[in-house]
């Protein structure tokens, strides 16, 4: 007898756009950290039915993006400094095997990632800065020839780019971080898996201590102002 399986009521193509466009609007920033929201208010503005906006917001809980907000509907998720140095430490030890696993393949990352990166890191687009850096990160899981890699990494990414979008509003990131990727890429390609990963590593720990401190400066002159604005 044929197992019975139960209907789906949103499609999931629907379900998944929505997910997108709500996790685009919490990174950019378009939904503020802190800001309450509805299931029909987000609906409306999205031109939905509930029910797919439903099945998303359920997703961003599960993955920490909202919260229950007290009394009735959800919160965008506070950014927090704690967490986000908890996940760069995940996201650098998945960075670090990255590098040393494509080195031992001598892989060459195409150079275009890097002068894509340069030039972002000149201009203005915060969006173009983030999506160049995860272009050059996503390169080398790809290398690195495991795709668990790019999966577990992936989610990670997420948290990380609306901290990074916060922080880079404000300050844009700095040319030199191209360097330390080009570095990172030479090593690979030279095979130098030992360098590759002690780069990678020394990146990753240098990223996460000036993301951390703006973000922990970011967030205390906002406490500082609204307790100035209550007073």
């Amino acid at each position: 007898m044929p197992a019975r399986l139960v209907q789906i009521a949103a499609a999931p193509d629907l379900v998944d756009q929505v997910y997108r466009a709500l996790l685009d609007a919490i990174s950019s920033g378009s939904l503020a950290p802190g800001e309450r929201i509805t299931q029909e208010d987000l609906a409306r503005r999205l031109a939905v039915s509930r029910q797919p906006v439903l099945q998303a917001l359920r997703l961003l809980k599960k993955d920490g993006f909202v919260l229950d907000a007290p009394g009735r509907g959800l919160l965008v998720a506070p950014l927090d400094a704690e967490w986000t140095a908890k996940v760069y430490q995940v996201r650098g030890a998945l960075d670090v095997l990255a590098a040393r696993l494509a080195a031992e393949q001598h892989f060459k990352i195409d150079s275009k990632l890097i002068e894509r990166g340069r030039r972002a890191a000149r201009g203005r687009s915060v969006e173009a800065m983030i999506d160049a850096d995860m272009a050059f990160h996503h390169a080398i899981y790809v290398a690195s020839g495991n795709p668990l890699i790019a999966q577990s990494a992936d989610q990670h990414w997420r948290h990380l780019r609306r901290t990074m979008g916060a922080v880079l509003q404000s300050e844009p990131q700095r040319e030199s971080l191209w360097d330390e990727h080009e570095a990172i890429a030479k090593a690979i390609a030279a095979g130098d898996a030992d360098t590759a990963a002690r780069l990678s590593e020394e990146h990753g720990a240098q990223a996460s201590q000036t993301l951390g401190k703006r973000l922990a400066e970011r967030l205390s002159a906002r406490t500082l102002t609204h307790a100035g604005d209550t007073a």
